[in-house]
């Protein structure tokens, strides 16, 4: 029978659980290493509603190794895939899944597709990744690059995890005993360190002096960016109930996300990291006024209003697609004579400006729901 042990973060609260499936000895006695997965319940789930799930998925992924480890000796990488997805649908975010069905489909299957687990070799991996070396860059239209400018290390690295993490868990089920794209058998181009952009003191007071000439909505936005250092979609999931004027604090539980092809959507905040961050009294006036006039539209649009509490929307009252933000920011910063920075870049400007501040690093780690503070 499968072991199922419940893992909890700092409050106690249950985030996920380890199984692990015991498949007997080796011809010394030792025991052979376990089938291993995990499971996060669904948000809002009681304890025993976990616990239930998590078994029914406990007692799949035993039947699932059983069956596997039958059939190890034959499996194509091809037809695992379907089974990987579906495993990993429970653990990935889903625009992180979503993407990582994109890199399978265009990248990986026509690599190894064709290939039994068994005969997979570093060798095969290293081919592949030097295609992806002379591989030229795309476009977003998937149209390649005028100056036939190829791959960045950086993207062959990103392409290379996608295909780890589908042999990592064919190692789990037991269809292979190790993993033939560790690090340490291959080469890998040399990858820059990423450049972490910031707005300095004076761009960002230049910033905030031209924010005054624009609507009230997009001045919120950039406003709570840069004071609470929220992630793009978070402030696009945020609802006047998360907001406590009184105590000008904010709760952040939830992120927007949109795939292609499928409505705008929320899930939990990245590592599941609910928060609450203070404001000062310039945000808190902002979010009053902002409020005072999403009522006024919601009155003057009647039943062409569908509104659902959301801060920042569209113009009927639906919440406001993620992508949004990045398209108005580039415009803002065009339109000011500002230099070109990512929407990202304000929360990087948040972190640095609340260390200039004095704020000591822990505390700026948790109000950024940060696992780890970049160098910044």
């Amino acid at each position: 029978m499968a072991n199922i042990t419940p893992r909890r973060d700092k409050n106690g609260n249950i985030t996920s659980y380890t199984i692990r499936v015991y498949h007997g000895y080796d011809s010394s006695g030792k025991r052979l290493k376990p089938f291993t997965t995990s499971y996060k319940p669904e948000k809002g789930m009681t304890v025993k509603q976990a616990e239930k799930a998590a078994q029914k998925f406990a007692d799949e992924f035993e039947s699932e190794c059983l069956h596997y480890g039958e059939a190890n000796s034959s499996m194509r990488f091809a037809d695992f895939i379907p089974k990987y997805l579906e495993t990993t649908k429970s653990t990935l975010a889903p625009t992180t899944h979503e993407y990582y069905t994109r890199i399978i489909n265009d990248l990986i299957i026509p690599a190894f597709g064709h290939l039994k687990f068994k005969d997979i070799t570093p060798s095969h991996v290293q081919q592949f990744i030097q295609q992806l070396a002379s591989a030229p860059k795309e476009k977003r239209n998937s149209q390649p690059v005028e100056n036939g400018e190829t791959l960045s290390p950086s993207s062959i690295r990103r392409y290379l995890t996608v295909l780890q993490s589908i042999f990592k868990q064919a190692v789990k089920l037991g269809l292979i005993s190790d993993s033939p794209a560790k690090v340490e058998r291959l080469t890998l181009p040399k990858a820059q360190s990423p450049k972490i952009e910031i707005f300095t003191k004076q761009e960002a007071a230049q910033m905030l002096e031209a924010l005054e000439n624009e609507d009230l909505q997009f001045q919120t936005l950039i406003q709570l960016a840069i004071f609470t250092g929220a992630r793009r979609g978070e402030l696009v999931a945020l609802k006047f109930s998360d907001i406590d004027f009184e105590q000008r604090k904010i709760t952040i539980e939830r992120a927007a996300y949109k795939i292609k092809g499928q409505p705008l959507a929320t899930k939990p905040p990245k590592d599941y990291e609910t928060r609450t961050v203070t404001i000062n009294e310039s945000c808190c006036e902002l979010l009053k006024l902002l409020k005072a006039e999403k009522i006024e539209s919601a009155q003057r649009l009647g039943s062409q209003w569908l509104g659902g509490n959301w801060v920042f929307t569209q113009w009927n009252g639906e919440m406001m697609n993620p992508m949004t933000p990045t398209k108005q920011f580039s415009k803002f910063l065009a339109r000011n004579g500002l230099k070109h920075r990512k929407f990202h870049s304000l929360r990087h400007t948040s972190a640095t400006l609340l260390l200039y501040a004095g704020v000591n690093i822990k505390q700026v780690q948790g109000r950024l729901g940060h696992g780890v503070i970049l160098s910044i």
